[in-house]
C-alpha cells in the first residue's frame, strides 16, 4: 500500500535530467515496447552488471502517489499527477492523469544498478492476483509503505497489515503443489510508515532519505534483494520481461517450467550461437583452416585448443548469471558445435601427418635396405615412424576434447605393412629371377651339348648337373632370403620354385632339342658316315665296307633318337632303347608283309612302356615316322658312296681283262719268239721302257685319268711334246758334264728340274729320269729307280 503524493518534484527532475532513461515498458493497451527495452539496455549499459542489479517495483491504488515516492526515492522521473486537478484534466479532451502501463527507469546513485517500476495502480484484489501467481522457489521482498501516519504506532498497524496479507494469500489460486505452501516461503513482508509530505515535509524527505539508505547495496546477503537464487542476468533482462508480461496476459499457471530456466535457455543458447558465429569469423581459424586443406600444420593443437579456449572463457563471461545447469548445458553443446566445426580440419591434418609419415617411411626404409637386413629395416623403420607419428597426433591433440587417433594409425600401419609386402615381393621376385638366370645359364648350354650327343650316359649326366646347379643355386637363394625371416612354408615354396624352374628348363631345353631332332639325326649320321674314326673325310677307295658303316652311323642317329623320345630326369628304367633298335635297326627284310609282324609292332602306340605322358618328347609313332623320313633322306648319301667306290675301282685297274691276255699270249707267240732269238729288239724294248716310264711319270698320266677317259688324253697331248723335248736335253747335258766332277753330278741330280706344269722332281724321286755314272771303261747308263 502506497500513500498518496498531490505534489509533484520538479526539483528532482531538473538535476537529474534524462539520466534515468525513463521508457514506457508497457503502454496501456498492454502492448511491450521491446525496442524501448533494447534502447534502454544499451543506454543503462545494463548488460555489463551481471547478477550485480535489483529491480524495484511499486504496487497500490491509483492516485496513491506512487510515481512521486519513486521519483523522491530514487531520483526517477516519472510522471506524477496534479492533486489540483484530479484524475483527469481537460484539454478539449478527457485525459487521464495516472499512469497508463508500466514504465521503467535506472535509479540515480544507487549501488549496485537497481531497475525502477512503476506500475498501473490497482483498484481491486484481482488486478494483483496473477503477479501473486508468478513467484519463484526465491524469495521476493514486499517492502509496504504507510502514507501519512498518524499517532497510531506502527506497531499496532502492522499485524493488522500482515493479517490483510495473510487474507490475501490464502485467496490467491495457487498451483496444487503450493497449495499449503506458507506465505514466508516466497515473499519477505516488511512495513514502512512515511509522515505526510504536505504537513511534515522536511521529516517526509528524511525519513524518504532513510528508507534510500536501504536500498543501497540491497543485493548483499540481508539486504532487501538479499536472496539472489532465482536472479536472472542483467543481459537475459529483456526477454525475462517479455516472458514474464506473455505469461501475465495468457494468464498461465505456474506450471510451466521454471521462467529462470527458460530465460537461461533462450539467452545461453543466443550466447553460443553468437559465440560460434565469432568463431568461425576468426582470421586465425580461417587460416589454420586454409593451412590444414594443403599440408601439415605444426602446433595445430595449441592453438586451436587457445581458440576454443578463448570463445569459451568468453561465453563462460557471459553468461556466468544465469541458471548452472542450463549454462553447463548450453556450453557443452557450444563447445560440441566448435568441436564440429573443428574436426574436418583436425581429420584433414591427421590425414596429411598419415601421408607425410608414410612418405618419410619410404625413403627411410629404402636407405635402410642398403645398410642392414630386410625384416630388421622394415621392424626398425615400422616403430620409429609410428612412434613420430604418435607425436605428430600428440601435437594435433586439442585440450577439450580426446579424440581417437587409433583408427588413422592403424590405416597408416596398413599401408606401411602393404608397402613393406610390396617390395618383400618385389625384392623377392629380384633374388629368385636372379638365381633363376644363374640357374638358366649354368643348365641351358651344358644341357644343350649333352643332349647334342646323345649316348647312354646323357640323360645321368643331365641328372648330376641338374642336380649339382640347383644345389648351388637352392643354397644361394637360402643364404639371401635369410634377411627376410620369412616363415618356414614361404621360404620353402620359394626354393621349391627354384627346383622346379631348374627342371623346367632341362625339360624345355630337352623340348627345344626334340624339335630338331630330325636334323640333328641326319648331322650325326653324315659325320660318322663321310668322316673316319680320325674325323678325316672318307675317300671310298673300294676298301670300305660301305654296309657296316651305314648301319653304325644309323644306329648312331637312333641312339639319338631314343635319348630325345622322353625326359629321363629320374632314375626310372625304360626299354626305349632296346625298342627302336628292335623296331627300326634289326629289322629282318623290308619285304616283309607278315601280318603277325605288322600285329606285333613296338611302335604302334601313343606312349611308351614305363614312361609318363607328361615326361613323353617324341611317341613310338612320331619315331617311326621320323626314322622313315631320316632314311629317305640318308639313302642318297649312302648311294653318292656306292657309285664313288665303283668309279675308284674301274679307274684303278689298268690290266685287260683275262681274255685278252690270254688272246694276246697265243696270238704273239710267234713275235715274242721273235725278240727272243734276236737281243737287238730286246734291247730296243727296254730302251723303250725307260722313256716310256720317264714320260709316265713326269706327266702324271695315272692321276690324269682319275679324271676321266677324254679329258686325260686332252691333257697329254698338250704336255707330250714338251716332256719328251725337256727328257732329251736333260740326256744331252748330262753327256756334255765332265767326268771327274762326281760331287758337281750329284748336286745337280740333287736340284729340282722344273715342268711345264710348274712341279719339280729330284733325280732321286724322280720316276722317269736317269742317271748317268763313270767307271773304269767309260760313262754308262743305269736304270731309273723308281720310288
Amino acid at each position: 500500500m502506497c500513500w498518496f503524493m498531490t505534489h509533484s518534484f520538479k526539483s528532482c527532475r531538473a538535476e537529474m535530467g534524462d539520466a534515468c532513461f525513463s521508457t514506457q515498458l508497457i503502454d496501456g493497451d498492454g502492448v511491450f515496447n521491446v525496442s524501448g527495452l533494447e534502447n534502454f539496455m544499451k543506454d543503462a549499459r545494463l548488460g555489463e552488471c551481471g547478477l550485480s542489479y535489483a529491480v524495484v517495483s511499486i504496487m497500490g491504488p491509483q492516485s496513491s502517489g506512487k510515481s512521486t515516492l519513486l521519483n523522491h526515492l530514487f531520483g526517477t522521473n516519472f510522471r506524477e499527477m496534479d492533486a489540483f486537478r484530479g484524475r483527469h484534466h481537460f484539454f478539449g479532451t478527457i485525459r487521464s492523469q495516472t499512469t497508463k502501463g508500466i514504465w521503467l527507469a535506472k535509479a540515480q546513485n544507487i549501488e549496485p544498478c537497481t531497475l525502477v517500476m512503476d506500475l498501473e495502480g490497482t483498484d481491486g484484489r484481482e488486478r494483483g492476483e496473477v503477479m501473486m501467481r508468478l513467484f519463484s522457489p526465491r524469495k521476493t521482498t514486499l517492502l509496504f509503505v504507510i502514507r501519512d501516519k498518524s499517532r497510531t504506532p506502527l506497531e499496532n498497524l502492522e499485524p493488522i497489515l500482515r493479517e490483510d496479507i495473510q487474507k490475501i494469500w490464502d485467496a490467491v489460486p495457487k498451483p496444487h503443489a503450493h497449495k499449503e505452501t506458507p506465505l514466508s516461503e516466497f515473499f519477505d513482508v516488511q512495513v514502512v510508515a512515511l509522515s505526510s509530505y504536505e504537513e511534515k515535509e522536511e521529516l517526509f524527505k528524511q525519513q524518504v532519505s532513510d528508507l534510500r539508505d536501504r536500498f543501497q547495496y540491497s543485493i548483499a546477503p540481508g539486504g532487501l534483494a538479499g536472496d539472489r537464487r532465482g536472479v536472472v542476468p542483467a543481459s537475459g533482462f529483456s526477454f525475462s520481461s517479455q516472458q514474464f508480461w506473455k505469461v501475465i496476459k495468457e494468464n498461465k499457471d505456474l506450471d510451466l517450467p521454471a521462467h529462470k530456466v527458460m530465460v537461461a535457455t533462450v539467452r545461453c543458447e543466443e550466447i553460443g550461437n553468437e559465440k560460434v558465429g565469432s568463431f568461425t569469423s576468426d582470421e586465425e581459424w580461417q587460416q589454420l583452416e586454409e593451412a590444414v586443406q594443403h599440408d601439415f600444420v605444426p602446433g595445430f593443437g595449441k592453438k586451436i585448443s587457445s581458440l576454443l579456449d578463448r570463445c569459451l572463457s568468453e561465453y563462460d563471461m557471459e553468461a556466468i548469471y544465469f541458471d548452472e545447469g542450463v549454462r553447463s548445458s548450453k556450453r557443452q553443446q557450444l563447445e560440441s558445435k566448435l568441436l564440429q566445426l573443428v574436426n574436418p580440419a583436425y581429420q584433414s591434418l591427421l590425414g596429411h601427418l598419415r601421408t607425410r609419415t608414410l612418405e618419410a617411411f619410404n625413403e627411410s626404409f629404402d636407405k635402410a635396405l642398403e645398410k642392414e637386413g630386410f625384416a630388421a629395416a622394415a621392424r626398425n623403420c615400422t616403430q620409429t615412424f609410428l612412434e613420430k607419428f604418435d607425436k605428430g597426433s600428440e601435437d594435433a591433440a586439442i585440450q577439450q576434447v580426446n579424440w581417437d587417433t587409433s583408427k588413422v594409425k592403424d590405416k597408416l600401419r596398413r599401408d606401411i605393412e602393404a608397402h613393406v609386402a610390396s617390395v618383400r615381393a618385389a625384392k623377392l621376385s629380384e633374388l629368385c629371377a636372379k638365381y633363376e638366370a644363374q640357374l638358366t645359364k649354368a643348365l641351358a648350354e651344358p644341357v644343350e651339348s649333352l643332349l647334342d650327343s646323345a649316348s647312354e650316359d646323357t640323360w645321368p649326366a643331365i641328372r648330376k648337373l641338374l642336380q649339382r646347379e640347383t644345389k648351388t643355386a637352392v643354397s644361394g637363394l637360402q643364404s639371401a632370403v635369410s634377411a627376410f625371416e620369412l616363415d618356414e612354408a614361404t621360404e620353402k615354396e620359394l626354393l621349391v620354385k627354384l627346383e622346379k624352374h631348374g627342371r623346367s628348363v632341362v625339360e624345355s631345353k630337352a623340348k627345344e632339342e626334340a624339335g630338331r631332332v630330325l636334323i640333328r639325326m641326319k648331322d650325326r649320321f653324315s659325320m660318322l658316315f663321310s668322316r673316319d674314326a680320325d674325323s678325316m673325310p672318307r675317300v671310298w677307295t673300294g676298301k670300305e665296307d660301305i654296309k657296316a658303316i651305314t648301319k653304325t652311323a644309323r644306329s648312331a642317329s637312333m641312339k639319338l633318337l631314343s635319348t630325345m623320345a622322353a625326359i629321363r630326369l629320374e632314375e626310372d628304367g625304360d626299354n626305349i632303347e632296346n625298342t627302336l633298335s628292335v623296331a627300326l635297326v634289326d629289322t629282318s627284310k623290308p619285304g616283309t608283309t607278315d601280318r603277325s609282324i605288322q600285329l606285333t609292332d613296338p611302335l604302334a602306340s601313343s606312349s611308351w612302356e614305363r614312361v609318363g605322358e607328361e615326361k613323353t618328347l617324341i611317341t613310338p609313332v612320331q619315331c617311326k615316322n621320323l626314322w622313315r623320313q631320316f632314311k629317305a633322306e640318308t639313302e642318297y648319301t649312302v648311294t653318292q658312296a656306292l657309285a664313288a667306290q665303283e668309279a675308284n675301282k674301274r679307274n684303278n685297274n689298268w690290266l685287260p681283262p683275262p681274255w685278252a691276255l690270254a688272246a694276246m699270249a697265243i696270238l704273239g707267240f710267234n713275235e715274242f719268239m721273235t725278240l727272243l732269238r734276236n737281243p737287238l729288239y730286246l734291247f730296243a724294248i727296254f730302251v723303250i721302257y725307260l722313256v716310256g716310264k720317264a714320260i709316265w711319270v713326269q706327266s702324271e698320266i695315272g692321276r690324269e685319268f682319275q679324271h676321266g677317259f677324254l679329258p686325260a688324253i686332252l691333257s697329254l697331248s698338250t704336255k707330250f711334246v714338251p716332256t719328251v723335248m725337256n727328257i732329251l736335253k736333260r740326256l744331252a747335258d748330262e753327256g756334255q758334264a765332265p767326268a771327274a766332277a762326281p760331287e758337281r753330278q750329284r748336286e745337280m741330280e740333287l736340284q729340282p728340274k722344273p715342268t711345264r706344269n710348274g712341279s719339280s722332281y729330284t733325280n732321286a724321286t724322280s720316276a722317269g729320269s736317269s742317271s748317268v755314272t763313270t767307271s773304269e771303261i767309260g760313262p754308262e747308263y743305269s736304270s731309273p729307280v723308281a720310288q
